[in-house]
């Protein structure tokens, strides 16, 4: 009888609900933008989840997405940057001077632009990692320099319009190779006005990619004697994750298509997810966060990771900058202001911890996205910016909590 007692409570304690406590911080996200999307697409009787807004979502939001994965990195390494912003509106301003008034070409321009993000981060990086400046003073001091420097670069005045071929980074769609006559087919079975073959393939494609890696990686686990999710959960993720790509993909199939920076995040996101979850140097950043002592005496050159940590975050930034001017089609003066907090706020929301060593790139995109969500969803409803930054803020707050008393209960 105790016997029969004790499997009873083995197996409660390993079935979904005690799974998902134990998971809490990698599911709660995803549930958490889902219910959100489900709220706002009611409360705007549909017209959050329309073919229009979606492709808006993903342009507004992609700047925030390529710096937070940056970001990522240098909050999993202990550290902060401030400066994103700034650095953003800096490289736009650059590119504009570079591209309109120095009439460079737009490739070379772009390089330039890059290896000056690279600069900003290293000169920045080199403070924090080999004099130990606090990173929070370092990109302080960057945020009022850059800033500063964007107003002097562009004399106070916006400077635009780029020639087309830099816009399309922004604004620009891939090109369907499909026949004309399979668009039509489709959109007469789905009744729809069009349909985008490419970007309906690139959804149910990608969903039988990630089914396939998901099923893969279980087998491995369970080869292993790991630990694996219960049957159910495993199967119910994989299909809210396939059925909600193939919808979103569906909603751009039905518009004009995949989005240029849409490929620049997806390309960027696997990168950076290969990177830190499957390279040694990923490992150690974490490491790096989790206890910088710790790291040292195991052998990890804790100063170089950290140089390239801002090195990488200046490159992103100056990728963002150039992304957010192409899709304003001007440089501004005022181009990045305050959007570190948003770029911060989506990090810590995605699942990162303030003292270093946790977080996950999908987890930083998720937050971005829902950070986005946010944004789009209270300006249909009609709620003014003062309203918008008191609910960001207190979703910010809601997020470090969580943390907070996660951490508490595993201590």
């Amino acid at each position: 009888m105790e016997a029969t007692q004790g499997t009873q409570t083995q197996k409660q304690a390993t079935g979904i609900g005690a799974y998902l406590v134990r998971h809490l911080r990698e599911y709660g996200l995803l549930f958490a933008l889902i219910a959100v999307m489900a709220f706002f697409q009611i409360i705007t009787d549909g017209t959050l989840l329309r073919p229009v807004n979606v492709t808006n979502l993903l342009l507004q939001n992609s700047y925030i997405v390529i710096m937070a994965l940056g970001m990522l990195i240098v909050i999993v390494s202990g550290h902060i940057d401030l400066s994103v912003g700034s650095v953003m509106g800096f490289i736009g301003a650059l590119s504009a001077v570079l591209i309109i008034e120095l009439d460079l070409p737009v490739y070379l321009a772009m390089a330039v632009c890059i290896a000056a993000g690279a600069l900003i981060g290293a000169a920045q990086g080199y403070w924090v990692a080999y004099w130990g400046i606090p990173s929070f003073i370092v990109t302080l001091a960057g945020m009022l320099v850059f800033r500063g420097a964007s107003l002097w670069l562009l004399e106070g005045q916006s400077l635009g319009p780029f020639p087309r071929e830099f816009q399309v980074i922004a604004n620009g769609f891939v090109a369907d190779p499909f026949p004309a006559a399979i668009g039509e087919a489709l959109a007469g079975l789905f009744g729809v006005a069009r349909v985008n073959v490419l970007a309906l393939m690139t959804g149910v494609g990608a969903s039988v990619i990630i089914v396939w890696l998901e099923l893969k990686k279980r087998a491995q686990n369970q080869f292993y004697g790991m630990q694996v999710e219960p049957a159910a959960f495993f199967w119910g993720r994989l299909a809210i994750v396939a059925v909600a790509l193939i919808f979103i993909l569906f909603k751009l199939a039905t518009f004009r298509g995949l989005p240029n920076v849409l490929l620049t995040m997806g390309v960027l996101t696997l990168i950076y997810a290969f990177f830190t979850e499957r390279t040694v140097t990923g490992r150690r950043i974490y490491a790096l966060g989790g206890n910088v002592k710790a790291a040292k005496l195991s052998g990890v050159k804790t100063e170089r990771l950290t140089f390239l940590a801002f090195v990488n975050m200046g490159v992103l930034a100056a990728i963002a900058g150039m992304v957010f001017a192409a899709r304003l089609n001007s440089a501004t003066p005022k181009a990045g202001f305050a959007l570190e907090l948003d770029v911060i706020a989506a990090v810590f929301i995605g699942g990162a911890s303030m003292s270093g060593g946790v977080g996950k790139i999908i987890g930083a995109v998720v937050g971005a996205f829902l950070m986005g969500v946010l944004n789009n969803g209270m300006s249909i409803m009609g709620i003014g910016i003062d309203y918008q930054q008191v609910i960001k803020g207190l979703v910010l707050l809601a997020a470090v909590i969580f943390d907070v008393y996660n951490k508490s209960k595993r201590t």
